[in-house]
């Protein structure tokens, strides 16, 4: 019952970290989508001979990337920091010290 009890905790948290995962590629594909749709918007509004490269043109890819930039370090960098396994491998070491000492 043990085992089964840890494995369930196991899918659980796999289940939450895909839907964080998916979660961040969804937010990037809108934002990949939407720039592109303000650039066409951009470039068509133009006067002729203005330039594209100017600030207000790049506000929403700069301050929405940021935004962006924070959700994938959210996602992926605890992973990167103390490994994929590190957690269960910790509750395992717990579960265990906690087995073999029982009120000694």
């Amino acid at each position: 019952m043990e085992n089964s009890h840890f494995e369930r905790e196991r899918y659980d948290r796999a289940k939450k970290r895909v839907r964080r995962v998916s979660g961040f590629y969804r937010h990037a594909l809108i934002y990949v989508v939407v720039n592109l749709v303000l650039v066409f918007i951009n470039i068509n509004n133009l006067e002729p001979g203005e330039s594209y490269f100017q600030w207000r043109n790049f506000i929403t890819l700069g301050s929405w990337g940021i935004g962006l930039l924070a959700h994938a370090v959210s996602v992926f960098l605890p992973t990167l920091v103390i490994g994929k396994h590190w957690e269960d491998e910790k509750i395992k070491e717990i579960m265990d010290k906690e087995k073999n000492h029982k009120w000694e």
